[in-house]
């Protein structure tokens, strides 16, 4: 029903871990990024930003022909609406489940993978560069902290795309300089989503495509030296 392409990144984690919470049938498409897969013409035509997850729905509820979806948050809006699932029906358990999925799309997502690039994989070490996306990654997940705190799950008691769009982000915590103990709701919520079956089948899925060697310096000119001019034309 869902053809999934997918790499084992946090972004790729979101769309898996709803997939199995809902037990839908889907085949995984994997989208080598350190290899260029995200420039093919092909995958271009569904994602035209380059980047990946994306899914294609074989059977939309229309009944119409296939649709394809591309950026993680509008795909587990699509999957939401689709299945009636993970998403509050309720006006207001809806309007904060929408919140936080944006709040992790615009915040946590690209601030942790700026922590990430700097730390990791920037060629240059900068100091303050670093030191910025450390301590704005360490605000965010006090701004959730403090969320969490009579909260069983980031939108009230339900688990939702909320919690499935900000847990893979969180997974690499050691990565991103920070400690869980110091945010005791985060600690609790986080263990939490860990051990739901879902979750843990979601990443067993992504385990084959994880042994792969370190990103080449020619993989990270793929991943990171892309500008506008160098974007093949779909």
């Amino acid at each position: 029903m869902i053809d999934l392409y997918y790499w084992p990144t946090p972004n790729g984690h979101k769309i898996t871990m709803f997939l199995e919470e809902a037990g839908l049938d889907y085949t995984i498409h994997p989208v080598d990024i350190s290899a260029g897969d995200q420039f093919k013409p092909d995958f271009l035509a569904i994602s035209p930003n380059n980047r990946m997850p994306v899914i294609i729905d074989t059977v939309p509820s229309d009944g119409g022909e296939p649709i394809s979806v591309f950026e993680s948050g509008a795909i587990l809006l699509y999957l939401a609406d689709k299945t009636g699932r993970f998403l509050p029906k309720n006006v207001r358990g809806r309007k904060t489940a929408t919140e936080w999925l944006f709040w992790q799309v615009g915040g946590l997502g690209p601030m942790a993978g700026q922590n990430h690039h700097f730390g990791i994989y920037a060629p240059s070490k900068i100091p303050y560069a670093i030191d910025r996306y450390v301590k704005e990654t360490n605000r965010l997940y006090g701004v959730l902290d403090h969320h969490l705190e009579n909260r069983t799950f980031v939108a009230g008691d339900e688990y939702s795309i909320a919690d499935m769009a900000s847990y893979p982000w969180i997974v690499p915590w050691k990565r991103q300089q920070q400690n869980l103990d110091d945010f005791p709701n985060l600690r609790r919520w986080f263990d939490t989503v860990r051990e739901r079956p879902g979750t843990q089948r979601a990443y067993a899925r992504g385990e084959p495509y994880s042994s792969r060697p370190a990103v080449t310096e020619e993989g990270k000119k793929i991943l990171f030296g892309q500008t506008g001019a160098r974007v093949p034309a779909v």
